[in-house]
Protein backbone atom coordinates (compact mmCIF):
# COMPACT_ATOMS: atom_id res chain seq x y z
CA UNK A 1 0.00 0.00 0.00
CA UNK A 2 1.39 3.41 -0.69
CA UNK A 3 2.54 5.76 2.21
CA UNK A 4 0.43 9.08 2.23
CA UNK A 5 2.68 11.78 1.92
CA UNK A 6 3.42 14.66 5.19
CA UNK A 7 0.22 16.56 5.07
CA UNK A 8 0.68 20.49 4.11
CA UNK A 9 0.20 22.64 7.02
CA UNK A 10 -1.72 25.71 5.91
CA UNK A 11 -0.89 29.11 6.09
CA UNK A 12 -3.19 31.30 7.40
CA UNK A 13 -3.65 35.17 7.16
CA UNK A 14 -6.16 37.94 8.17
CA UNK A 15 -7.44 40.38 6.02
CA UNK A 16 -5.14 43.18 7.15
CA UNK A 17 -2.16 40.51 6.95
CA UNK A 18 -2.54 40.23 3.94
CA UNK A 19 -3.39 43.52 2.45
CA UNK A 20 0.18 44.46 4.20
CA UNK A 21 1.92 41.93 2.26
CA UNK A 22 0.76 42.54 -1.15
CA UNK A 23 1.63 45.97 -0.40
CA UNK A 24 4.97 45.46 0.87
CA UNK A 25 4.89 42.80 -3.08
CA UNK A 26 3.88 46.01 -5.09
CA UNK A 27 5.53 49.20 -3.16
CA UNK A 28 8.33 50.60 -4.44
CA UNK A 29 10.09 51.77 -1.42
CA UNK A 30 9.80 48.20 0.03
CA UNK A 31 12.83 46.18 0.41
CA UNK A 32 13.79 43.17 -1.81
CA UNK A 33 14.07 40.93 1.42
CA UNK A 34 10.89 42.38 2.66
CA UNK A 35 9.20 41.85 -0.98
CA UNK A 36 11.00 38.08 -1.57
CA UNK A 37 9.44 36.86 1.93
CA UNK A 38 5.71 38.51 1.62
CA UNK A 39 5.84 36.57 -2.02
CA UNK A 40 6.65 33.34 -0.26
CA UNK A 41 3.74 33.92 2.92
CA UNK A 42 1.01 34.63 -0.01
CA UNK A 43 1.99 31.92 -2.04
CA UNK A 44 1.92 29.22 0.58
CA UNK A 45 -1.05 31.30 1.86
CA UNK A 46 -2.66 30.26 -1.25
CA UNK A 47 -2.38 26.97 -1.02
CA UNK A 48 0.78 26.34 -3.09
CA UNK A 49 3.06 23.42 -2.15
CA UNK A 50 6.77 24.31 -0.40
CA UNK A 51 8.10 22.93 -3.47
CA UNK A 52 6.16 24.60 -5.93
CA UNK A 53 6.75 28.24 -4.37
CA UNK A 54 10.89 27.41 -4.60
CA UNK A 55 10.61 26.76 -7.95
CA UNK A 56 8.72 29.61 -9.31
CA UNK A 57 10.32 32.11 -7.29
CA UNK A 58 13.44 30.52 -7.72
CA UNK A 59 14.18 30.71 -4.09
CA UNK A 60 15.44 27.33 -2.33
CA UNK A 61 13.17 25.04 -0.17
CA UNK A 62 14.91 25.50 2.54
CA UNK A 63 14.34 29.57 2.49
CA UNK A 64 10.80 29.25 1.74
CA UNK A 65 10.11 26.47 4.57
CA UNK A 66 11.62 29.08 6.73
CA UNK A 67 9.89 32.24 6.40
CA UNK A 68 6.62 29.99 6.18
CA UNK A 69 7.22 28.50 9.85
CA UNK A 70 8.26 31.91 11.16
CA UNK A 71 5.15 33.60 9.88
CA UNK A 72 3.15 30.69 11.63
CA UNK A 73 4.87 31.84 14.51
CA UNK A 74 4.63 35.16 15.03
CA UNK A 75 2.73 36.44 12.23
CA UNK A 76 4.20 39.99 10.46
CA UNK A 77 6.81 40.12 13.17
CA UNK A 78 8.45 36.85 11.82
CA UNK A 79 9.31 38.79 9.08
CA UNK A 80 11.17 41.03 10.35
CA UNK A 81 15.77 40.11 11.09
CA UNK A 82 16.14 39.54 14.56
CA UNK A 83 18.57 41.95 16.70
CA UNK A 84 22.00 41.21 16.40
CA UNK A 85 22.17 40.05 12.47
CA UNK A 86 24.09 41.85 9.80
CA UNK A 87 26.62 43.72 10.17
CA UNK A 88 27.88 45.60 12.73
CA UNK A 89 28.44 49.63 12.53
CA UNK A 90 32.04 50.72 11.98
CA UNK A 91 32.02 53.80 12.99
CA UNK A 92 32.89 55.72 16.21
CA UNK A 93 29.76 56.83 18.16
CA UNK A 94 31.18 60.01 18.89
CA UNK A 95 32.21 60.95 15.16
CA UNK A 96 28.58 59.20 14.68
CA UNK A 97 26.72 61.80 17.21
CA UNK A 98 29.61 64.95 15.59
CA UNK A 99 27.70 64.45 12.26
CA UNK A 100 24.32 64.47 13.35
CA UNK A 101 24.55 67.59 16.04
CA UNK A 102 26.64 69.50 14.53
CA UNK A 103 24.90 69.62 11.01
CA UNK A 104 22.93 72.85 12.41
CA UNK A 105 26.47 74.70 13.27
CA UNK A 106 28.16 75.17 9.98
CA UNK A 107 31.53 76.14 10.29
CA UNK A 108 33.38 79.73 10.58
CA UNK A 109 32.54 81.72 7.74
CA UNK A 110 30.04 79.22 5.66
CA UNK A 111 26.60 78.82 5.58
CA UNK A 112 26.18 75.14 5.87
CA UNK A 113 28.49 72.45 5.41
CA UNK A 114 29.35 69.63 2.66
CA UNK A 115 29.95 66.24 2.65
CA UNK A 116 33.11 66.29 2.32
CA UNK A 117 33.73 69.49 4.32
CA UNK A 118 31.69 67.55 7.28
CA UNK A 119 33.77 64.07 6.70
CA UNK A 120 36.96 66.07 7.43
CA UNK A 121 35.37 67.31 10.61
CA UNK A 122 34.50 64.41 11.41
CA UNK A 123 37.27 62.01 10.10
CA UNK A 124 35.07 60.27 8.12
CA UNK A 125 34.23 59.67 4.62
CA UNK A 126 32.22 61.83 2.51
CA UNK A 127 29.85 58.59 1.76
CA UNK A 128 29.37 57.68 5.14
CA UNK A 129 28.35 61.63 5.78
CA UNK A 130 25.79 61.12 3.31
CA UNK A 131 24.76 58.13 4.75
CA UNK A 132 24.25 59.47 7.90
CA UNK A 133 22.38 62.32 6.80
CA UNK A 134 19.90 60.43 4.69
CA UNK A 135 19.16 57.76 7.17
CA UNK A 136 18.04 60.74 9.83
CA UNK A 137 16.37 63.15 7.27
CA UNK A 138 18.66 66.11 7.23
CA UNK A 139 19.23 67.99 4.77
CA UNK A 140 21.66 71.00 5.00
CA UNK A 141 21.59 71.62 1.36
CA UNK A 142 17.91 72.80 1.53
CA UNK A 143 16.83 76.10 2.65
CA UNK A 144 12.82 76.85 2.79
CA UNK A 145 11.63 80.11 2.90
CA UNK A 146 9.12 81.20 5.64
CA UNK A 147 7.82 84.32 7.52
CA UNK A 148 5.86 84.40 10.96
CA UNK A 149 3.42 87.30 10.80
CA UNK A 150 3.67 89.44 13.84
CA UNK A 151 0.64 90.99 12.79
CA UNK A 152 -1.12 91.77 16.26
CA UNK A 153 -4.94 90.78 14.92
CA UNK A 154 -3.38 87.93 12.56
CA UNK A 155 -6.15 84.97 14.25
CA UNK A 156 -8.67 87.98 13.42
CA UNK A 157 -7.83 88.04 9.76
CA UNK A 158 -7.08 84.67 9.46
CA UNK A 159 -10.13 83.16 10.04
CA UNK A 160 -12.35 85.98 8.27
CA UNK A 161 -10.40 84.98 5.05
CA UNK A 162 -10.32 81.12 5.89
CA UNK A 163 -14.52 81.65 6.36
CA UNK A 164 -14.54 82.93 2.59
CA UNK A 165 -13.04 80.38 1.43
CA UNK A 166 -15.02 77.11 3.26
CA UNK A 167 -18.23 79.29 3.30
CA UNK A 168 -18.48 81.51 0.80
CA UNK A 169 -21.61 84.16 1.40
CA UNK A 170 -25.17 83.89 -0.71
CA UNK A 171 -25.20 86.22 -3.94
CA UNK A 172 -21.38 87.24 -3.68
CA UNK A 173 -18.21 87.06 -5.46
CA UNK A 174 -15.23 86.51 -3.81
CA UNK A 175 -12.16 87.63 -5.26
CA UNK A 176 -8.40 87.04 -4.60
CA UNK A 177 -6.87 90.19 -5.92
CA UNK A 178 -3.33 91.32 -5.92
CA UNK A 179 -0.91 92.59 -8.24
CA UNK A 180 2.06 91.15 -10.06
CA UNK A 181 4.41 93.94 -10.56
CA UNK A 182 7.52 94.35 -12.32
CA UNK A 183 7.04 91.77 -14.59
CA UNK A 184 10.42 92.28 -16.82
CA UNK A 185 10.40 92.01 -20.83
CA UNK A 186 13.69 90.11 -20.91
CA UNK A 187 15.09 89.41 -24.58
CA UNK A 188 17.74 86.51 -24.52
CA UNK A 189 21.07 87.32 -26.33
CA UNK A 190 20.68 84.09 -28.36
CA UNK A 191 17.97 81.78 -29.40
CA UNK A 192 17.21 78.98 -26.87
CA UNK A 193 18.37 75.61 -27.66
CA UNK A 194 14.97 73.32 -27.71
CA UNK A 195 14.35 70.05 -25.60
CA UNK A 196 15.91 67.20 -26.81
CA UNK A 197 16.35 63.25 -25.38
CA UNK A 198 18.62 63.65 -23.05
CA UNK A 199 19.24 67.58 -22.80
CA UNK A 200 17.20 69.54 -21.35
CA UNK A 201 16.27 73.35 -23.32
CA UNK A 202 18.76 75.56 -22.97
CA UNK A 203 18.81 79.29 -22.97
CA UNK A 204 21.60 81.97 -22.51
CA UNK A 205 22.65 83.54 -19.13
CA UNK A 206 22.53 87.25 -20.00
CA UNK A 207 19.89 89.51 -21.60
CA UNK A 208 18.34 92.68 -22.65
CA UNK A 209 15.91 94.56 -20.90
CA UNK A 210 12.99 96.19 -22.33
CA UNK A 211 10.98 97.38 -19.51
CA UNK A 212 8.71 96.62 -16.87
CA UNK A 213 4.51 96.21 -16.77
CA UNK A 214 2.05 95.63 -13.75
CA UNK A 215 -0.57 92.57 -13.87
CA UNK A 216 -3.90 93.27 -11.94
CA UNK A 217 -6.00 90.19 -11.02
CA UNK A 218 -8.92 89.52 -9.65
CA UNK A 219 -9.42 85.22 -8.75
CA UNK A 220 -12.97 84.44 -8.86
CA UNK A 221 -12.80 81.80 -5.90
CA UNK A 222 -16.07 79.83 -7.28
CA UNK A 223 -15.83 80.07 -10.81
CA UNK A 224 -11.93 80.24 -11.48
CA UNK A 225 -12.29 82.86 -13.74
CA UNK A 226 -9.73 85.90 -14.00
CA UNK A 227 -10.47 89.58 -13.94
CA UNK A 228 -7.31 91.38 -15.51
CA UNK A 229 -5.85 94.52 -15.87
CA UNK A 230 -2.31 95.88 -17.36
CA UNK A 231 -0.56 99.22 -16.66
CA UNK A 232 2.77 100.48 -16.56
CA UNK A 233 3.08 101.30 -12.92
CA UNK A 234 0.91 100.26 -9.55
CA UNK A 235 -0.24 102.96 -7.62
CA UNK A 236 -3.68 103.68 -6.27
CA UNK A 237 -4.76 105.34 -9.38
CA UNK A 238 -4.16 102.26 -11.45
CA UNK A 239 -5.56 99.86 -8.22
CA UNK A 240 -8.67 102.37 -8.53
CA UNK A 241 -9.42 101.47 -12.29
CA UNK A 242 -9.28 98.10 -11.29
CA UNK A 243 -11.58 98.14 -9.20
CA UNK A 244 -14.18 100.14 -11.27
CA UNK A 245 -13.11 97.59 -13.89
CA UNK A 246 -14.18 94.19 -11.62
CA UNK A 247 -17.73 96.67 -10.51
CA UNK A 248 -17.89 97.05 -14.28
CA UNK A 249 -18.00 93.20 -15.06
CA UNK A 250 -19.41 91.94 -12.26
CA UNK A 251 -23.34 91.29 -12.12
CA UNK A 252 -24.58 94.34 -10.34
CA UNK A 253 -26.95 92.87 -7.76
CA UNK A 254 -23.86 90.84 -5.83
CA UNK A 255 -21.84 92.00 -3.41
CA UNK A 256 -17.95 91.94 -4.33
CA UNK A 257 -15.54 90.18 -0.94
CA UNK A 258 -12.44 91.34 -1.96
CA UNK A 259 -9.17 89.06 -0.14
CA UNK A 260 -6.29 91.67 -1.03
CA UNK A 261 -2.95 92.32 1.28
CA UNK A 262 -2.11 95.10 2.96
CA UNK A 263 -0.10 97.27 0.42
CA UNK A 264 -0.63 101.12 0.99
CA UNK A 265 -2.25 101.73 -2.15
CA UNK A 266 -4.93 99.41 -1.02
CA UNK A 267 -6.27 101.46 1.35
CA UNK A 268 -5.34 104.87 -0.46
CA UNK A 269 -8.21 107.61 0.99
CA UNK A 270 -9.28 108.16 -2.61
CA UNK A 271 -9.72 104.43 -3.08
CA UNK A 272 -11.88 104.31 0.20
CA UNK A 273 -13.89 107.06 -0.53
CA UNK A 274 -15.08 105.38 -3.86
CA UNK A 275 -15.63 102.62 -2.54
CA UNK A 276 -17.84 104.12 0.29
CA UNK A 277 -20.00 106.29 -2.47
CA UNK A 278 -20.59 103.11 -4.56
CA UNK A 279 -21.75 100.91 -1.21
CA UNK A 280 -24.36 103.99 -0.42
CA UNK A 281 -25.37 103.30 -3.97
CA UNK A 282 -26.12 99.59 -3.56
CA UNK A 283 -27.50 99.63 -0.48
CA UNK A 284 -29.99 102.07 -1.79
CA UNK A 285 -30.65 99.77 -4.73
CA UNK A 286 -30.72 96.36 -3.35
CA UNK A 287 -30.00 96.99 0.53
CA UNK A 288 -25.77 95.65 0.39
CA UNK A 289 -22.82 96.72 0.03
CA UNK A 290 -20.92 96.78 -3.57
CA UNK A 291 -17.51 95.86 -2.09
CA UNK A 292 -16.17 94.47 1.00
CA UNK A 293 -12.63 94.32 2.02
CA UNK A 294 -10.96 91.41 3.48
CA UNK A 295 -7.20 91.82 4.25
CA UNK A 296 -4.87 89.34 4.85
CA UNK A 297 -2.49 89.38 7.98
CA UNK A 298 0.71 91.20 7.50
CA UNK A 299 3.72 89.11 5.49
CA UNK A 300 0.60 85.96 4.97
CA UNK A 301 0.46 86.48 1.00
CA UNK A 302 0.50 82.71 1.19
CA UNK A 303 -3.49 82.94 1.78
CA UNK A 304 -4.66 84.87 -1.21
CA UNK A 305 -4.85 82.46 -3.71
CA UNK A 306 -4.27 84.41 -6.77
CA UNK A 307 -0.96 84.58 -5.91
CA UNK A 308 -1.31 80.54 -6.92
CA UNK A 309 -2.18 81.94 -10.10
CA UNK A 310 0.63 84.03 -10.77
CA UNK A 311 2.58 81.59 -9.90
CA UNK A 312 1.58 79.57 -12.50
CA UNK A 313 1.12 81.89 -15.12
CA UNK A 314 5.08 82.41 -14.30
CA UNK A 315 6.45 79.05 -15.02
CA UNK A 316 4.20 78.08 -17.74
CA UNK A 317 4.02 81.55 -19.64
CA UNK A 318 6.45 84.16 -18.49
CA UNK A 319 9.70 82.19 -16.75
CA UNK A 320 12.85 81.33 -19.83
CA UNK A 321 11.06 83.25 -22.40
CA UNK A 322 12.65 85.77 -24.62
CA UNK A 323 10.43 88.91 -25.20
CA UNK A 324 11.43 91.95 -27.84
CA UNK A 325 9.24 94.51 -25.96
CA UNK A 326 7.02 95.07 -23.37
CA UNK A 327 3.75 95.12 -25.35
CA UNK A 328 5.03 90.96 -26.69
CA UNK A 329 5.34 90.39 -22.81
CA UNK A 330 1.67 92.11 -22.50
CA UNK A 331 0.39 90.18 -25.38
CA UNK A 332 1.76 86.36 -23.86
CA UNK A 333 -0.23 87.39 -20.59
CA UNK A 334 -3.58 88.33 -21.87
CA UNK A 335 -3.23 85.33 -24.03
CA UNK A 336 -2.46 82.89 -21.49
CA UNK A 337 -5.45 84.46 -18.61
CA UNK A 338 -8.13 84.09 -21.75
CA UNK A 339 -7.62 80.65 -22.66
CA UNK A 340 -7.47 80.42 -19.10
CA UNK A 341 -11.10 81.78 -18.96
CA UNK A 342 -12.29 79.63 -21.57
CA UNK A 343 -11.96 76.96 -19.30
CA UNK A 344 -11.17 77.76 -15.59
CA UNK A 345 -10.33 75.49 -13.00
CA UNK A 346 -10.86 76.72 -9.45
CA UNK A 347 -8.10 76.74 -6.58
CA UNK A 348 -9.73 75.04 -3.77
CA UNK A 349 -8.55 75.68 -0.32
CA UNK A 350 -7.96 72.35 1.37
CA UNK A 351 -5.87 73.26 5.01
CA UNK A 352 -7.22 72.95 8.06
CA UNK A 353 -7.07 75.80 9.78
CA UNK A 354 -6.46 74.44 13.51
CA UNK A 355 -3.28 72.81 12.04
CA UNK A 356 -1.91 75.90 10.64
CA UNK A 357 -1.90 78.03 13.60
CA UNK A 358 -0.28 75.24 15.53
CA UNK A 359 2.24 75.03 12.73
CA UNK A 360 2.60 78.45 12.99
CA UNK A 361 2.77 78.95 16.84
CA UNK A 362 5.47 75.61 16.84
CA UNK A 363 7.52 78.73 14.79
CA UNK A 364 7.01 81.23 17.07
CA UNK A 365 8.24 78.95 19.75
CA UNK A 366 10.93 77.68 18.10
CA UNK A 367 12.59 81.59 17.05
CA UNK A 368 11.74 82.80 20.88
CA UNK A 369 14.02 80.21 21.75
CA UNK A 370 16.68 81.36 19.48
Amino acid sequence: MKKAGRPIEPVLLTEDEKAELERRVNASTASKRDSERAQIVLLRASGMRQEDVARQLGYSSKMVSKWSARFRRDGLDGLMDKPGRGRKPHLPPERLAKVITQVSQPPKGRERWSTRSMAKAAQISHSSVQRIWNANDLKPHRTEVFKVSNDPRFEEKFWDVIGLYLNPPDRALVLCCDEKSQCQALERTQRALPLTTGHGKTITHDYIRHGTITLFAALDYLEGKVFSRLDEKHTHVEWLRFLKQIHRESPSDLTLHIILDNYATHKKQEVRDWIERRNKQQQKQYGVDRIVLHFTPTSSSWMNLVERFFGDLSMQAICNGSFCSVRELATRIEAYIAEHNLDPKRYIWKADGQEILAKIERARQKLAAL
